[in-house]
């Protein structure tokens, strides 16, 4: 799909700080420039915000949000697309960069592409996040495309919670903490601490407890119609902390609760490539495609 001639393209361009100097990031802004695009950029964005706290979103004649960073950086940017119709897109130039479309090498290549609206468009589910505070009316609200992570405020004791599904108490138990993350985030804190992989067009919410104290706290992934409750217990030993996508966060008192369920929003991502999600799982995680059987087995001549 190419460019209507005549048109005013805009272009954000999203990155971190540390980077706004960088060689990669400069030659992105050239070559969206040299394309015809109309250039912002970002790299503003707060590490940390107080719960429920956003960046302003673009504005409607953004066509495309350019990330050029780590998933950090992007998680950051799609504060910028929440509620939105722009697409975002990522260039790798942090560590895995799991949500990232290209590396930094593949640079001019994605800014051709993205000149061209050489792309598709998929929908990630979004979780919505509300934070329930004894003796306040008032509901805090909050999202999370990775993961929505509640723990113990204190980090000399567990915290207490209770856990319900559906408004039905299911366990509760000490623990470090809980994590409940999307298809999106169970690639990341919910996958070290335990928890499966979920392919990006599932829609589901997954709870991954952290360092239970009990003897059966196996993760739970439940469908796109059910909410997860987790309750603050008023015997807790210490307050528990919350935050969304490792950025937006605030303290969660004894007696407090949250409730995480599907947003009726998504986020836009930008596929310049045809790579399947399970290719970039094994790409990126570098995963032993083959057992120790199957070595040993060719280094002894058997082929198949």
């Amino acid at each position: 799909m190419s460019k209507e001639a005549g048109q005013q393209h805009t272009a954000v361009v999203v990155t971190h700080a540390a980077l706004r100097n960088d060689a990669t990031v400069n030659t992105a802004i050239n070559q969206l420039q040299h394309l015809g695009f109309s250039v912002i950029v970002r790299d503003d964005i707060p590490d940390t915000q107080y719960f429920g706290n956003h960046a302003t979103p673009v504005s409607d004649d953004v066509e495309i949000v350019v990330v050029l960073g780590g998933d950090g950086t992007i998680l950051r940017a799609a504060e910028l697309v929440k509620g939105t119709h722009v697409p975002i897109v990522g260039i790798n130039t942090g560590h895995v960069g799991f949500l990232a479309e290209f590396e930094s090498f593949e640079l001019a290549t994605a800014m051709e592409k993205i000149a061209q609206r050489d792309y598709t468009i998929e929908e990630r589910m979004i979780a919505a996040v509300e934070l329930y505070l004894p003796g306040r009316e008032e509901i805090l609200c909050d999202w999370a495309l990775n993961d929505m992570i509640l723990e113990h405020e204190d980090r000399a004791r567990m915290v207490e919670v209770g856990i319900s599904v559906d408004d039905v108490a299911t366990s509760s138990f000490g623990c470090d903490g809980v994590i409940v993350s999307t298809p999106t985030g169970s690639t990341a804190y919910a996958f070290s601490a335990g928890g499966p992989v979920i392919w990006p067009d599932v829609q589901a919410l997954e709870l991954t407890p952290i360092a239970a104290h009990a003897l059966f706290t196996h993760p739970l992934i439940i469908g796109s119609t059910s909410t997860f409750d987790i309750r603050v217990l008023e015997s807790s030993s210490c307050e528990g902390w919350i935050c969304c996508d490792g950025r937006r966060q605030c303290v969660v008192p004894r007696g407090a609760h949250v409730r995480i369920r599907q947003s009726s929003s998504v986020l836009r991502l930008a596929h310049l490539s045809g790579t399947l999600f399970t290719d970039r799982l094994v790409r990126k995680f570098d995963l032993p495609v083959k057992g120790w059987r199957e070595t040993s087995l060719e280094k002894k001549g058997y082929t198949k």
